[in-house]
């Protein structure tokens, strides 16, 4: 390798494609790939998300063909086919979704004729082949609803005026995912609309087929899902919008439900009534701990989306002043950095922060070290506990990797969810 990076914080595409079926209703992986990538890969994001795992199907337990020596030289696809037996006879799933590990990817074993064998008997087994080397848990993401796209979900002249996908929040790799995908189904609810969230509620692969009856997609994401959004309107006549980036607290949610009611021409009494009714729950609350949270300089280490949301809600919400702001995902667009340094620039009372793309964990602790302004506030992940401490700055564990708690659907997203990340900060003190 030309480079060595210190504390990724993922897995490769397999990680992603993995956390995205384990966050599926009854949905089964099978690995066609050598021994160790299950439960490596399961590690990878799952393991450093809040110690929370698949309830159906993870790590050690995923049916994997295990390739050795033998199939690297004469092909593994005899191995893959009684492995996928294996795992219908033995795992009651709705589906089954094959994937390729580096070693197949290597060898090129065909395990499309492989699951096309079963599919001519009625098993519901579909082939992605993508393996482990081709990209990061970011890519496994749009790489498995690629798959979804073209060759589960189906086609509808039915449309319901009502009904919204919601995509951008990666299951696992966004820690807080349950939570913040329940409270966005609880705000977009109250405008009488129907969610399809795919990861809550017990949504399987039957609410993904038929997610082509949907009136609106929303990505709610700075520069995720670009390629899918596409090919999911041009062969389901399904429109996007995309929020740039996820939203905490009363003023960038609120310009999400505007932004949701008219993209869908919903009633603009409607939506400014749910409006009001959240923000004067939000304020309520807010005003009974004016003065007890102390003004910060604060500094934020997170993928693209979720230091959108820190920073806005904290300099816009809270007052509080940005320093630096690291994006600690690699972003390889141009047009994407400039869209997330844009949407983290535009705030309304502070001057913009400083904002660095680094995804080096060494990188990342010298800039914060090196940084001249004060910072009295940094929420990071896991990794960057260790340079808070060294530099005596109260810490908020509130980004991918999170190692040291227990989230269950726990957000800090919406409405409700700023008032636990309120709370946080003030525990923290």
């Amino acid at each position: 390798m030309s480079e060595i990076m210190e504390n990724p914080k993922g897995g490769c595409v397999l990680a992603g494609i993995n956390s995205v079926l384990s966050a599926i209703h009854r949905t089964c992986p099978v690995y066609h790939s050598g021994p160790g990538c299950c439960m490596q890969t399961t590690a990878a994001d799952q393991g450093q998300s809040g110690h929370k795992h698949s309830c159906f199907v993870s790590g050690v337990s995923i049916p994997s063909s295990n390739m050795l020596e033998k199939e690297v030289v004469f092909g593994g696809v005899n191995k893959l086919r009684t492995t996928i037996q294996g795992a219908v006879d033995i795992i009651d799933a709705d589906a089954y979704f094959v994937l390729t590990g580096c070693t197949a990817g290597i060898i090129g074993d065909d395990i499309v004729s492989v699951t096309n064998e079963f599919k001519t008997k009625g098993v519901p087994v579909y082939a992605i082949e993508t393996p482990g080397f081709a990209g990061d848990s970011s890519l496994g993401y749009e790489a498995i609803w690629n798959t979804f796209i073209d060759q589960v979900i189906e086609p509808s002249e039915e449309k319901d005026d009502k009904l919204v996908n919601i995509f951008g929040i990666v299951p696992y790799h966004d820690p807080f995912w349950s939570g913040t995908l329940e409270e966005i189904d609880r705000i977009l609810s109250k405008l009488g609309l129907k969610v399809n969230t795919f990861f809550t509620k017990k949504q399987g692969i039957e609410t993904i087929k038929n997610s082509s009856k949907a009136a609106l997609n929303i990505i709610i994401n700075p520069w995720l899902f670009k390629g899918p959004a596409k090919k999911f309107e041009n062969k389901f006549n399904v429109p996007s919008i995309r929020f740039p980036g996820l939203f905490i607290g009363a003023t960038d949610t609120s310009e999400f439900v505007r932004e949701v009611g008219k993209a869908l021409n919903l009633d603009s009494e409607l939506v400014e009534k749910v409006i009001r009714e959240e923000e004067e729950y939000v304020y309520n609350y807010l005003a009974q701990a004016i003065g007890v949270v102390s003004w910060k300089r604060f500094a934020v280490v997170a993928d693209a989306n979720n230091a959108v949301a820190f920073t806005r809600y904290l300099a816009n919400d809270y007052s509080f002043t940005p320093v630096l702001v690291i994006i600690s995902e690699p972003i390889y667009r141009q047009e994407d950095k400039e869209r997330i340094i844009k949407r983290i620039e535009n705030l309304e009372y502070a001057n913009p922060p400083k904002i660095l793309f680094l995804s080096d964990q060494y990188e990342i602790n010298e800039a914060i070290r090196n940084e001249e302004k004060e910072i009295t506030l940094l929420v990071g992940s896991s990794n960057d506990r260790e340079v808070a401490l060294e530099k005596d700055i109260q810490f908020i564990n509130g980004a991918f990797p999170v190692n040291e708690r227990l989230i269950f659907n726990r957000t800090y997203a919406g409405y409700k969810g700023s008032l636990t990340f309120t709370e946080d900060i003030y525990d923290n003190l």
